[in-house]
């Protein structure tokens, strides 16, 4: 994109903008002169250029300083002073057969009244007529409005206009200029270099999801040779060095603080087990208390705050010492089907309550697609907005947001309340992209709360040593512990499948399963290994229906809901199907458990499938596997820790 950049003569010295419409600067300096009782042409201004790349004015406007001596500036001096500090963009062109787009700075305004017709109309007291500046200023509201909370590049801006507001579609720039005037509206680079002192020279880091752009191109819209774009981010359209990013913050609640720092009455309502309301309790605690340390959490780079959180900074920042700010986190580390959606209530109703709004973000559409309903059934009468991948509410805003994690790129500073599912899942986990959008996803003055049943190590050591607020929920709520899986010697799956046969001591197992009819998960590592198993499986339990999905798999939903409603007993499956799915009376077995693909938190959650039924607490699960590994006495070790807490706090049957 090409903005255009002048430089102003006020009553405090001399000041640059860049414009993406002259005639709305025009109007409004006009009408702030005229609210002075001033003349509204009386300010000098001059045009640096009507057509300059977006990073380049944006480098021009943000380091400009007014010096005194600039009141006896020439025209030619002016020039002089754009060529500077533009050098290295000029030179830097040159080699890629691009060439340098500086103007020739010309007066638009002065006392005597001499102007450039190119540059403005008439005025909102001439021609133009008043009506004009009432029109763009219904504009300018209505733009912030619809951008509060939002962060989103040109075409998305476009794109969201042509279906909420399409009067404004044409207009949208004198519209966004005056918004961004008045100091409602946010204009950034969609690339821009970040501010770390260890920092590589010449680096770039997308606005939208913070990763590394290295990729350059020619571009038709600013017309430089090489113009960076990200890669990362590019499903949601592509984010350029001049692509222009508009950003509005929402208007956050005031602090969240429940009467003597004592939990909401309607807590009663939700109907929890004692381990789910004292963890709601601990959660709404923290809630209730202010976040501290907002001066020393702006001095950071908001993309370097993000990773240090999560425990994940890069080499070149990882001495850089910055606090970790816990005060604005929360984890809620509850077993796999302890209730996590259910312990979430109470606390969007605190925020929802208070005139706040909440967003809850899962990494996997269907996960997102299955609370749908019962978020929608525990806040009736509030607007929810429901965001995934081609989702026909893309633009839609509530109080309530459900979405999947991609779905926060476009989101600037808009929730008090940012709650993560399932923060160790893919694509989540080890993305900071995903953790970026997260992180600017919410206020300032907002918070998060992390769910996990097995939360990463960072986190897990942090709630340890005290530095990170957490509440850890041991037992599911039927409060019967959790299945402990045992260890079923046997060959590996790829020497089965050479073999044609499966282990006696398995199969036997199996049809014990069957018969005591439990629901059969069957992990597989990898996806060339269903199809084979589901042969032999068949062949060996010929009287009952056996399948295999994976993420490739078209069918997967439907198998899923086959497999509920006992159409299928058994299903060979990847780890597609390790969390966020509840099948009652289930039984499970995974094979190859000592693979390096299983880790512990990955046979915890496998492990999770079984016992989540209150009608069949006691499902089984087993690893099957050559040798006995870390990971699997990990795992073990893991849920005979989380069932001896659950009996230490007496919440067990």
């Amino acid at each position: 994109m090409k903005v255009a950049v002048y430089v102003l003569r006020g009553d405090k010295g001399w000041e640059m903008n860049l414009s993406l419409d002259l005639e709305a600067d025009q109007m409004w300096r006009e009408i702030r002169a005229q609210r002075k009782g001033e003349s509204g042409g009386d300010a000098e201004m001059i045009l640096l250029g009507a057509a300059f790349p977006l990073p380049w004015a944006l480098k021009l406007c943000g380091g400009f300083r007014s010096l005194p001596d600039m009141n006896t500036w020439t025209l030619q001096r002016w020039e002089a002073y754009a060529a500077a500090r533009l050098r290295e963009e000029v030179a830097a062109e040159q080699p890629r057969g691009g060439r340098g787009i500086l103007e020739r700075a010309r007066l638009l305004g002065s006392a005597d009244g001499r102007k450039d017709s190119s540059g403005f109309g008439e005025g909102p007291t001439g021609g133009m007529g008043e009506s004009a500046w009432e029109k763009l200023q219904r504009g300018a509201d209505e733009l912030a409005g619809l951008l509060a909370g939002r962060k989103l590049l040109a075409p998305e801006l476009e794109a969201l206009l042509a279906e909420a507001a399409p009067a404004l579609s044409a207009s949208w720039r004198a519209a966004a200029q005056l918004a961004h005037l008045q100091g409602r509206l946010g204009f950034a680079a969609g690339l821009t270099a970040p501010r770390a002192s260890r920092a590589r020279r010449g680096e770039l880091r997308c606005r939208r999801c913070g990763s590394v752009a290295r990729a350059r191109t020619a571009c038709a819209s600013c017309g430089l040779a090489g113009c960076a774009y990200c890669e990362a981010c590019l499903a949601l359209g592509r984010s350029r060095a001049c692509s222009l990013l508009l950003h509005a913050a929402a208007a956050a609640v005031p602090a969240l603080c429940s009467q003597a720092g004592k939990p909401a009455p309607t807590l009663e309502r939700w109907g929890l087990s004692p381990a789910q309301r004292a963890a709601a309790e601990a959660a709404l605690r923290f809630l209730a208390a202010p976040a501290v340390g907002a001066a020393a959490r702006s001095a950071a780079p908001v993309w370097l705050q993000r990773l240090r959180r999560l425990g994940r900074p890069p080499a070149e920042t990882a001495a850089a010492g910055q606090p970790l700010h816990a005060d604005r986190r929360f984890l809620l580390w509850a077993v796999t089907g302890a209730g996590k959606t259910e312990m979430i209530f109470p606390l969007l109703d605190e925020v929802i309550r208070r005139g706040g709004s909440a967003l809850v973000a899962s990494p996997r559409r269907d996960v997102v697609l299955e609370l749908a309903p019962r978020l929608s059934k525990a806040f009736p009468d509030i607007d929810m907005a429901l965001l995934y991948g081609g989702s026909p509410e893309r633009w839609k805003k509530g109080r309530l947001t459900l979405a999947t994690t991609h779905q926060l790129l476009r989101f600037h500073q808009a929730f008090d309340l940012v709650i993560v599912d399932e923060i160790d899942a893919y694509p989540y986990h080890n993305d900071p992209m995903l953790a970026y959008a997260a992180e600017h996803a919410c206020l300032p003055e907002g918070k998060f709360i992390y769910l996990s049943a097995t939360p990463p190590a960072t986190l897990q050591r942090e709630a340890r040593q005290g530095t990170l607020a957490h509440a850890r929920v041991p037992v599911r709520f039927h409060r019967h512990p959790l299945p402990v899986p045992i260890r079923l010697a046997g060959a590996s799956v790829s020497r089965c499948l050479q073999q044609r046969r499966l282990p006696s001591s398995l199969l036997s197992r199996l049809q014990a399963s069957l018969a005591r009819g439990a629901q059969v998960f069957l992990f597989v590592t990898r996806i060339t290994q269903i199809d084979p198993l589901v042969t032999l499986l068949s062949a060996s339990f010929p009287d009952i229906r056996v399948a295999g999905t994976s993420s490739q798999d078209p069918d997967r939903s439907a198998k899923v809901s086959s497999f509920r409603n006992t159409d299928i007993r058994l299903l060979v499956t990847t780890t597609i199907l390790e969390r966020g799915v509840t099948v009652p009376r289930s039984d499970v077995y995974i094979l190859d458990a000592n693979d390096s693909l299983f880790d512990e938190a990955s046979l915890v959650q496998m492990a999770g499938r079984a016992g989540r039924s209150k009608d069949d607490p006691r499902g089984k699960v087993v690893f099957v596997s050559p040798e006995w590994t870390k990971g699997q006495k990990q795992a073990i070790a893991h849920i005979r820790a989380m069932n001896a807490l659950a009996s230490k706090l007496g919440y067990l049957k």
